[in-house]
């Protein structure tokens, strides 16, 4: 019988490997011990730095690294040829590999002393549909590659898109922080991924016909398919009200911008303040603008205007009170600060105590020298001094080297009042330059 050529172009039969060795090499990849396990135990440290950090290329590098694919695709392997004793192996060696990923994680952050929520990790609290798809096409060409000669790109390209390390972490992260809701979410999505990975494998296994290692009658068949069904309806119908709320959310954010667009910065206002809340009942978009006042009757007109945009159960609030306004942007501020780093807070603190000590500059040792031309080397700064109660006292001192005797009374009293402070001025190398007062 003659071939079609369409069907060749797409013949996935085509650089096939021998089925043999396709389920050795995923066997191999199936268990976490050894090396395995301590790669995967350094993959999640670099994820959750990466998601504690914010830092998007530490977090695919950790992906890269990550073992956790093999189970999976084990799993999708097993169930295609109904290999149970390589299902039991790769469910048992998944939930290993959860159970040291989301201790690892949750240590990570409980002894971490940043706790900020970064939004690489809020990225993965709230799965959708679209996680879906790509849990399910990033599962089919991992499990093409598999079945390859030639292995190709397509693996790291694989763990970067289906994305299993992050949502542990964050799982972790919810664990050590209490926050049970981004613990559930992010544990969601790590399950849809982990799932339809397995069952996108289960589906390419099944069309390259691989033989069965244990013969099982129709019934179970069907009922592996049943099961296989109504998993994908549990995992799916949850992502499809989280997308739905997500595309609900990008329209309302993009009806409030139109809204002030057109109502205020179209007509020259200047918008200085802007906090939007979706979540709370109703809806709020509170705004303050530069020099422009709106009396009631202006706001109840722009609130009745909110249905114009689809802006439903919506509530316009514009804060015209000065001490209100300087409150908000304070707190906003206060925000932001919260996120500067313990490194930083410690650079600034040794930053004062160097300042403390730091007297003059090189501009008033110009001055000396040209007051005094026989001085050679000069030295100013301030100096802590204790007395006989044990008392600390800041004091200023001035040293210098001159081949010369100078008036070092005329010096003293130029400097006392050029820095208008008190000061002791001593030659370097004599011995009446001993004591300081």
């Amino acid at each position: 019988m003659k071939s079609n050529p369409i069907f060749d172009f797409f013949n996935l039969h085509e650089g096939e490997q021998e089925p043999k060795r396709v389920i050795d090499d995923v066997v191999k990849n199936i268990s976490f011990r050894g090396a395995n396990i301590w790669i995967l135990a350094c993959a999640i440290l670099i994820a959750s730095v990466g998601l504690n950090v914010n830092s998007t290329a530490v977090v695919i590098g950790a992906m890269l690294i990550s073992p956790l694919m093999g189970p999976i695709v084990g799993a999708g392997f097993a169930l295609a040829t109904f290999d149970f004793e390589l299902l039991k192996k790769s469910f048992k060696n998944l939930m290993i590999a959860t159970a040291v990923s989301l201790t690892v994680s949750t240590l990570y952050f409980y002894l971490s002393p940043f706790k900020e929520v970064q939004s690489e990790l809020l990225a993965r609290t709230s799965p959708n549909f679209y996680d879906v798809l790509i849990a399910f096409f990033g599962g089919v060409v991992g499990a093409v590659s598999v079945t390859r000669l030639e292995k190709g790109n397509p693996i790291p390209g694989v763990a970067i898109a289906t994305a299993l390390m992050p949502p542990l972490c964050t799982a972790g992260f919810g664990l050590a922080t209490f926050n049970f809701s981004y613990f559930i979410g992010a544990f969601y999505l790590y399950s849809i991924n982990c799932f339809f990975i397995c069952f996108s494998t289960f589906l390419v296994i099944k069309f390259l016909k691989y033989s069965p290692v244990t013969w099982v009658d129709k019934s179970y068949q069907k009922r592996i398919q049943y099961s296989f069904t109504i998993l994908i309806f549990i995992m799916v119908l949850p992502s499809f009200y989280f997308a739905y709320d997500l595309l609900k959310q990008k329209r309302f954010s993009q009806s409030v911008e139109e809204f002030i667009n057109t109502k205020f910065i179209n007509k020259g206002n200047t918008l200085v303040y802007k906090k939007v809340s979706y979540n709370s009942n109703p809806k709020k978009i509170e705004l303050a603008f530069l020099i422009e006042k709106f009396d009631s009757l202006d706001i109840a007109r722009l609130n009745d205007d909110l249905s114009m945009f689809k802006l439903y159960n919506t509530q316009l609030v514009i804060k015209q009170n000065t001490d209100d306004l300087k409150k908000e942007i304070l707190s906003e501020i206060n925000a932001q600060n919260k996120s500067v780093s313990e490194k930083d807070l410690q650079i600034g603190k040794l930053q004062n105590e160097l300042s403390t000590f730091k007297v003059g500059s090189p501009k008033l040792v110009a001055e000396i020298k040209i007051l005094f031309p026989d001085i050679e080397n000069i030295a100013i700064g301030n100096v802590q001094k204790y007395d006989a109660e044990n008392e600390m006292k800041i004091e200023t001192v001035v040293f210098y080297e001159s081949k010369t005797i100078i008036d070092e009374a005329k010096m003293e009293n130029w400097l006392e009042q050029k820095l208008d402070t008190d000061l002791r001025v001593m030659k370097l190398g004599a011995k009446s330059s001993a004591k300081v007062k």
